[in-house]
């Protein structure tokens, strides 16, 4: 089974995850699948393979090699975002893409147009699978365990490629912000890993935001508004005036590259009750903490306006594993060398987000991002590349290599 039929099979499961249920998995369709990704690694006769209650999956391929080399893994997550419906996926093949506009569905009018994708056209003469633009297709991350597997399964053919132990994982909920939560290092056993998970081919990324939740609580006074001087506090006022005193230009749609922001993600209220929920992101520590404090300040200035109106509650959720992968950048050499071997030139950048290997990283796993091939995840223009994925695959097999050889 190669890479393409064995993610065709993937989607066809439902895995979205609900960051409402607080249960791990956080939807039982994720278990569903991790117990189809057992049969498939047992019947691989893949060692140590272990299933927990949590749904976090994890096999071994042996060792074929006698000398001592460290024992490096690869993780994919199983689930796929709220964003956008998983049920029912409906992937097609584009065979030889020619570079002009593909109708995901006529009926319902939705196109994947290259005017307003001009990636795809990157891709011209490739395969690519795209949905029937009623659902996302879910590369992100089903094509990082097909990858997984093919090259678990390359590996198992030919064994002339000498590698150490290598570690396979498959977890639930990355896209809720909790697939490293309950993940188990030790038992995991590796000295580094990588999680295949990023976009289109070639990136690689070791550096993520640092990041906080936040939710402020405004409470008002409701008086009928004929008779409201000086008596109504109108919380969704008091919301408005506070969502104005940040910074207009520091949002997600006004910054790029290494540029932080603060970013409004849910709003809800009536005259007595508001509440807000915000997150904050920023590559560098101390312009994070900077932000953090800059929430507290301004909630400190609405409650000297309208005393005991406001409360804060902030937590951070992860950090940027660049403070854990610079003591130990072999780990992206490798990479990078078994990318160029491969025939790409690394795209080494900063991921605007976080992955699950931000949170290993400091769980004491350094695990860098690789490319898992696919492009305009979370909606219904998802598409991936067939040789992306193949490439991705192939990356893996490089890098067991030469962990071995080196």
């Amino acid at each position: 089974m190669n890479v393409v039929d064995r993610f065709l099979d993937f989607v066809k499961y439902d895995t979205q995850s609900d960051d409402m249920t607080n249960m791990t998995p956080s939807t039982p369709g994720q278990m569903v699948f991790v117990k189809h990704l057992k049969e498939i690694v047992e019947e691989m006769g893949l060692e140590e393979i272990t299933l927990d209650d949590n749904g976090y999956l994890m096999a071994t391929l042996p060792a074929n090699t006698d000398k001592k080399v460290p024992t490096v893994g690869f993780i994919a997550h199983v689930d796929t975002a709220p964003d956008m419906s998983g049920k029912n996926i409906k992937p097609r093949i584009v065979k030889d893409y020619d570079g002009s506009v593909i109708t995901l569905n006529e009926e319902k009018k939705i196109y994947l147009d290259p005017a307003e994708f001009p990636e795809m056209l990157r891709y011209k003469g490739q395969d690519l699978i795209v949905t029937d633009g009623t659902t996302l297709l879910g590369a992100d991350d089903k094509a990082g365990i097909a990858e997984i597997l093919t090259a678990v399964a390359y590996m198992q053919a030919h064994p002339e490629i000498k590698h150490g132990k290598v570690r396979i994982a498959f977890n639930p909920d990355e896209e809720i912000g909790k697939g490293a939560h309950k993940f188990d290092v030790p038992r995991f056993g590796c000295e580094f890993a990588y999680t295949m998970d990023g976009g289109e081919i070639g990136e690689m990324e070791y550096e993520n935001f640092n990041a906080a939740g936040v939710k402020i609580t405004i409470k008002g006074r409701n008086v009928h508004p004929g008779t409201a001087k000086n008596k109504m506090i109108n919380s969704i006022r008091v919301a408005n005036q506070f969502i104005g005193m940040l910074p207009r230009w520091e949002t997600p749609e006004h910054t790029e590259g290494y540029e932080g922001f603060y970013h409004l993600v849910g709003i809800e209220g009536t005259v007595e009750q508001t509440s807000l929920q915000y997150i904050i992101r920023d590559h560098d520590r101390a312009r994070f903490e900077s932000r953090k404090r800059e929430i507290s300040h301004l909630v400190n200035k609405i409650n000297a306006e309208f005393p005991g109106s406001t409360t804060l509650e902030m937590a951070d959720q992860y950090y940027n594993m660049r403070e854990k992968i610079e003591p130990v950048m072999y780990v992206v050499d490798f990479a990078k060398e078994a990318m160029r071997e491969a025939g790409i030139e690394p795209k080494v950048q900063p991921i605007r987000g976080g992955t699950d290997g931000a949170q290993l990283s400091f769980k004491g796993l350094p695990c860098p991002n690789i490319f898992a091939g696919g492009l305009n995840f979370h909606g219904r223009y998802e598409f991936v590349p067939v040789p992306s994925m193949e490439k991705a695959s192939e990356v893996i097999v490089n890098i067991c290599r030469l962990v071995a050889e080196k």
